[in-house]
């Protein structure tokens, strides 16, 4: 090569031409490589060097400049190879996450191969690589959680024990598929447990409530049996330890469940069976409210819609015990007063069947009742239950009676009303003067018209009576009489007494003719214009000896006395109307004759002349 082609060579070179700053002359640089070459050459020519060395020596320098650019080829050409593996790498890297994270929710890499440098592709691509690895760490913790409380509630459903304070390592999720859809699924699922965990805890709490009842009403110890199916349905030692929920325990409470109320039914029916007698002996002996008062509330197991609601230590074994004795205790005591009770209770028949005016059953009369005590040949408790037969027998008797007992003494009090006003009609100071005087005048007016609707009482009275024993088939007594008799001879009684009237009334027509012909003579004085008058005299003497010489009138005015007494009999039957239905009928008068007079145009009674 020649010393002008390797210079050239040497200088044209781009590495190794210095331009000036500003030119663009292409004049070698001062210092620069065109300097360094003038002074070679200079130090060459002064040395003396033969052209062989120079070319030489400038071979090696070309060999040597070679060997420089060679290495910084193949450096830039291993920077390019890594870049392309980096990128390669990267671009994986970002397909695989974007895979996990689902590419509808994934940021893409936007890169153009052909205007971008592999720096620029590989800076976006390692901005997206750390955008995506933030997006999968945020889902795998979400994953994380959500895997976490399924385990912890498939653990608790299962009944094993779970690290609550520890959750599972990432690397433990399925990192291949972070996708929104496998975390929806995940949910779901979570949903699912969450549901089914309040279910099975509100169960837990239902059991533990109706036990913890139950327990209560039985007396029985709460703790001691919740502890036997789980100490932590209690306990609150250990707040975040949650309430086991597992079938297991869900089982077990179900069977202690049926237990106490299968134990709850039993000491019911023990408790009733004690309730019973206790509450028949109160009534049978009229306990004291004093001595009710502690079992009241075991009473409540006899009603039915109670029985949900008992109070606590209803059912204990220490009540239905302390029930048990209170019985026996009354037993024993019953036997003593037994005599008393079957008294008292003959008694009670004995006011009902006194109101009613009728007479009890004479089966269980005082003396017989307490001679077949005595003996032993009756149980007391079948006679008292005799009697209460008897007495609830004449209640129902009483009832059907109760409307003509009611009419009966609306009679009874007319019939006091017409006694009293013949009474009022005797009395010669009946028209004086003063209060009292004008309250009796009072009195007696309202009696006339009670005692005019007399027959009409009797009649309703009647028929009422009629009717009440074709329903009742049998005849309705009053104090051992038949009720339509003793209204019958009433009725007749009246009759008796209205025909007794008008023939007093003919004899007192008759007797005062005779009074008045009887007077006659010792009212004539000698010379008087009355003697000489002998028209009226005569005619009325003929009269007065018509009368005296009839042998009819004649009879009857020699039996006045007698008469009149039967007319006071009558009298007196339609003024006793109470004494006729007590039995005692007095038919007969007293001595002293009363008439009375009774004026058709009003009804009333009015007293007349008594006679001794």
């Amino acid at each position: 090569m020649g010393e002008v082609a390797v210079a050239e060579l040497l200088y044209g070179m781009p590495l190794l031409r210095s331009m000036t700053p500003g030119g663009g002359d292409g004049g070698p640089e001062p210092g620069g490589c065109s300097a360094l070459l003038a002074e070679l050459k200079q130090l060459w020519g002064e040395i003396g060097k033969s052209r062989e060395e120079r070319e030489r020596m400038v071979r090696e320098l070309e060999a040597e400049c070679m060997r420089v650019y060679r290495r910084k080829v193949d450096e830039a050409t291993g920077e390019r190879a890594m870049l392309h593996q980096s990128l390669a790498a990267g671009e994986a890297e970002i397909a695989a996450l974007t895979a996990a994270l689902g590419a509808d929710n994934s940021p893409q890499l936007k890169v153009n191969k052909w205007t971008m440098s592999l720096t620029e592709r590989m800076s976006s691509a390692t901005s997206l690589l750390e955008e995506l690895r933030a997006m999968k760490a945020e889902r795998s913790k979400q994953f994380a959680d959500i895997r976490s409380e399924i385990e912890k509630i498939t653990a608790e459903i299962a009944g094993r024990n779970y690290g609550y304070e520890s959750s599972p390592r990432v690397s433990e999720v399925e990192e291949h598929d972070l996708t929104i859809r496998r975390m929806n699924e995940y949910k779901t699922r979570l949903t699912s447990l969450q549901k089914e965990k309040s279910d099975r805890l509100h169960k837990v709490l239902e059991h533990v409530t109706e036990v913890h009842s139950l327990c209560d009403v039985l007396g029985e110890d709460f703790i001691a049996i919740v502890n036997e199916v789980d100490p932590g349905l209690h306990e609150t030692t250990d707040p975040g330890k949650p309430t086991s929920i597992s079938d297991a325990t869900l089982s077990s409470l179900a069977q202690v469940v049926a237990m106490l109320t299968s134990e709850k039914a039993k000491r019911a029916a023990m408790l009733r069976e004690a309730v019973v007698p206790l509450v028949d002996l109160w009534e049978l002996m009229d306990s004291p409210e004093e001595e009710r008062r502690g079992f009241r509330k075991v009473t409540a197991v006899l009603s039915p819609d109670k029985e949900e609601a008992l109070s606590s230590g209803v059912l204990s074994v220490a009540t239905i015990k302390k029930t048990e004795e209170e019985v026996e205790r009354l037993t024993r005591l019953k036997a003593g007063r037994m005599k008393e009770l079957v008294l008292k209770r003959r008694l009670e028949l004995e006011n009902i069947c006194r109101s009613m005016h009728v007479e009890p059953d004479a089966s269980t009369v005082p003396e017989k009742s307490i001679a077949l005590i005595d003996s032993g040949l009756v149980n007391p408790s079948e006679l008292m239950a005799s009697i209460d037969q008897q007495i609830a027998k004449a209640k129902e008797e009483y009832q059907s009676r109760r409307e003509i007992m009611d009419k009966i003494s609306k009679w009874l009090l007319a019939c006091e009303e017409e006694k009293w006003l013949e009474e009022y009609n005797l009395d010669e100071n009946r028209f004086n003067t003063g209060r009292i005087a004008r309250l009796n005048l009072k009195r007696a007016e309202k009696a006339r018209i009670i005692i005019t609707k007399i027959p009409a009482i009797v009649d309703n009275l009647m028929s009422r009576t009629l009717a009440w024993e074709s329903e009742r088939k049998k005849p309705f007594l009053y104090d051992g009489a038949r009720l339509v008799a003793v209204l019958e001879e009433h009725k007749q009684a009246r009759l008796r007494q209205e025909e007794e009237r008008r023939r007093l009334r003919e004899q007192k027509k008759l007797r005062t003719l005779l009074n008045e012909k009887e007077a006659m003579p010792h009212l004539k004085r000698p010379g008087s214009s009355f003697g000489r008058t002998a028209e009226p005299c005569n005619v009325n003497r003929k009269r007065v000896d018509a009368v005296r010489f009839t042998p009819s009138a004649a009879a009857s005015v020699r039996s006045g006395a007698s008469s009149s007494g039967g007319s006071s009999a009558g009298a007196a039957s339609v003024g006793h109307g109470a004494e006729l239905l007590r039995g005692a009928r007095r038919l007969s008068a007293p001595a002293s004759y009363n008439y009375v007079a009774v004026h058709k145009g009003s009804g009333s009674m009015s007293s007349s002349l008594s006679l001794s």
